[in-house]
Order: structure tokens, then C-alpha cells, then sequence
């Protein structure tokens, strides 16, 4: 991630909302894992203004989700590629999706399925020490001085 945009809060919630808690930045995110790459491809599925999309796009490339790659040299043009950090991106959006099927559901909704058996995506967060689902236990929060 780019060090230089992070915020002084010490706290690594607050940093990636700084720039990731934007909603147009989760859905080009949302978009760039369903396989959009070009900048007309993310404007016709957002419907979002050019400009805005490029302010976003540019965020997301500057953060490190995503890489800009020419495809066409005349005339130029650019494709934006999800990098290391974009694809671990996604279980954020999953857990996302998820509160929101529970708590902003109604009517129809998309549904996510695993492509090689088909069956529905239903994401849970697990901590990967204990192995306990998250916010079954309490937490509690350390600053960097306590530790």
C-alpha cells in the first residue's frame, strides 16, 4: 500500500476506510473481480460520470489495488488489472455482500456462486488463530504502545 496516504490512526480500520470506505471505490473493486478492465466497461456498469471514475480509478492504482496497463497504443488506451492487494480485496467485499443479504436485503438479489461447483458463496469471517467465527467472542483493542 502507499505509505504515504495512509492517515496517522494507528488503527488499520481507519486507514483503509480513508480511501476504501468510499462506495464508488468498492464497486470498481466489486467490477474489477467479476473481470472489467476498461474504463467504458466500469462507466457503462456503474453509470458513474467520467470524471468521478477517473478520480476513483486513480485512488485505486495510487493505493495499490490496481495496476494501469496499456492495451492500445493508437490510439492510447489503458486497462486497469487487479494487483495482489486488489484480489485480497475480496473477502472484504464478500463480508460486505453478506451484511448486507442479511440486514439490506429484500426483493432479488444477485447471487454468488463458485464457478467450479456452482453452488452459492456464502462467506463467513473466521479468525485464523482460533478458528472462531468473528463476533462470537469479545474483542478488545491495543494500541502500538500497550504491546
Amino acid at each position: 500500500m502507499n505509505n504515504k496516504n495512509c492517515p496517522p490512526d494507528p488503527c488499520p480500520i481507519a486507514r483503509s476506510v480513508s480511501f476504501a470506505g468510499d462506495a464508488w471505490c468498492l464497486l470498481i473493486l466489486r467490477d474489477a473481480h467479476a473481470g472489467l478492465t476498461r474504463f467504458d466497461q466500469f462507466r457503462k456498469s456503474l453509470g458513474i460520470a467520467p470524471t468521478m471514475l477517473t478520480r476513483r480509478l486513480a485512488t485505486l492504482t495510487e493505493e495499490g489495488l490496481l495496476e494501469k496497463r496499456r492495451y492500445s497504443e493508437h490510439p492510447p488506451r489503458e486497462e486497469y488489472l487487479l494487483t495482489a492487494a486488489g484480489r485480497d480485496f475480496l473477502p472484504v467485499l464478500f463480508m460486505i455482500g453478506e451484511w448486507g443479504r442479511k440486514y439490506r436485503g429484500g426483493g432479488k438479489l444477485i447471487r454468488f456462486l463458485d464457478g467450479e461447483t456452482g453452488t452459492e458463496i456464502k462467506a463467513v469471517a473466521v479468525d485464523e488463530v482460533t478458528g472462531a467465527k468473528i463476533g462470537t467472542r469479545a474483542i478488545r483493542m491495543s494500541t502500538p504502545d500497550a504491546d
